[in-house]
């Protein structure tokens, strides 16, 4: 039951989707801080008797009548989530060539996992759908999402050409993503990000995400709440690093 509550009936490969979740997650501090400096300063307010401020002060997107339906979508995920106690108000739709090819929604209380987040469940769903079949050992044909494909021009990846993921996709989130989910969509290579409520309605209801953004401008040593010893063991580490520099038919993501 808990596989088939969309609309698209998502496909019960539970290993896989573990892997690829864990995947998502651990991504999460690297690609963060690139977000981090907007974020920050959009927590602030010119009075605190003022009504929250918005996190940009361009003039709100009119949502054409298809974007509004994608949004809605979203939103009745996040709702349904709500009303059967699976987990937190947030929801996510994937969109490719004006379809939905993935829904996710924030399961934390059923499942018991701090990270099944909508972005990250939705994320999971469309690479599921985009994949015709499971890519290990395959020769990742056209049309899989690692595909490869070259770096944009002027890109500074230090890499000429990486698996394509979501690339030509967009996302629709009824929130503000949270740090570990924005980096699961820079790894993506999602092209757009929409939201609804801002960083700051969401702190307003409990789940305070923007003091994340805020840690991840601070050096290791001076990170709240997590204790962080860098450098630990670094040359055992870099043994895996070898390795993959090493491996001729590395597949680059």
């Amino acid at each position: 039951m808990i596989d088939t509550i969309f609309e698209l009936p998502l496909r019960p490969n539970l290993a896989r989707r573990r892997f690829m979740t864990c995947t998502a997650v651990a991504a999460g501090v690297a690609a963060a801080g690139a977000f981090a400096a907007t974020s920050a300063q959009a927590k602030e307010k010119d009075s605190p008797a003022s009504a929250p401020a918005p996190e940009s002060e361009a003039a709100p997107v009119q949502a054409t009548e298809a974007q509004r339906k994608f949004m809605q979508e979203a939103t009745n995920l996040a709702t349904e989530s709500v009303e059967k106690g699976w987990g937190g108000p947030f929801g996510a739709v994937i969109v490719k060539d004006g379809e939905i090819i993935g829904r996710g929604q924030n399961r934390v209380l059923l499942t018991g996992c701090p990270v099944f987040h909508a972005e990250v469940t939705a994320i999971i769903d469309a690479s599921e759908r985009l994949n015709p079949k499971a890519l290990l050992g395959s020769d990742y044909n056209a049309g899989a999402i690692l595909e490869m494909i070259p770096r944009p021009p002027n890109s500074p990846d230090r890499v000429p050409q990486r698996a394509k993921m979501l690339k030509g996709c967009e996302i629709y989130i009824n929130g503000a993503p949270c740090p570990m989910c924005m980096s699961a969509i820079y790894w993506s290579r999602i092209d757009h990000v929409y939201f609804a409520a801002s960083l700051d309605d969401t702190s307003e209801i409990g789940f305070d995400d923007a003091f994340q953004y805020e840690d991840f401008k601070l050096p290791w040593e001076k990170r709240r709440n997590i204790a962080v010893t860098p450098d630990f063991e670094r040359d055992l580490g870099l043994k895996a690093y070898r390795a993959w520099e090493n491996k001729k038919d590395r597949h680059p993501y």
